[in-house]
């Protein structure tokens, strides 16, 4: 996915010059424009940072244009969307759906990947499994490396990251609510 293209089509959707978005999101224009041009890859938190200047989720910036799919039940591997970027893939469950009232992500974070350097931190609660790997979650100033098999569940307000501190390929099964993506 060209998220470059992506974000200038969006900015242009809404009207909005670079200098505009930037100061909306509180970002340099410089910053948008090295994502437009593909010269730099944001991270998820930078992403979301951009995003609230339209204000837009992560979700819709990827799937704003997909078909609604209020009555889709069930969805093959590859109508899972992929929110991710910098070997970390978030693929969303029932993107389409008209009512999402939580997020529900297959996670898989390649060796070494993590959120990014900023804390996350929105409104709502999250919570997940680790499938396989291992992956390192902070929350506050607590961490843990958890793996197959153990969960995390916290309030999403407390500044959280996510990193695979393992060998391996890590992968995490996870829902928040109110959806974020």
């Amino acid at each position: 996915m060209d998220v470059g293209a992506r974000l200038r089509m969006v900015r242009d959707k809404y009207g909005l010059s670079q200098r505009e978005l930037a100061k909306r999101a509180g970002v340099t224009n410089g910053t948008i424009s090295l994502i437009e041009q593909n010269r730099v890859s944001p991270s998820i938190s930078s992403l979301k940072k951009v995003l609230e200047g339209l204000p837009m989720s992560l979700a819709d910036f990827f799937t704003f244009d997909a078909e609604p799919a209020a009555q889709q039940v069930f969805y093959g591997r590859d109508e899972l969307p992929d929110l991710g970027n910098n070997g970390i893939e978030l693929r969303l469950v029932g993107v389409g759906h008209e009512r999402r009232d939580i997020a529900i992500l297959r996670e898989r974070y390649e060796r070494n990947a993590d959120t990014g350097p900023d804390m996350l931190q929105h409104d709502g609660q999250e919570g997940g499994v680790v499938i396989c790997g291992q992956i390192e979650v902070t929350v506050g100033s607590e961490s843990r490396v958890l793996g197959p098999g153990d969960a995390y569940y916290f309030d999403s307000q407390q500044p959280h990251r996510f990193r695979n501190v393992g060998d391996t390929l890590c992968e995490v099964v996870s829902a928040s609510s109110p959806p974020t993506f």
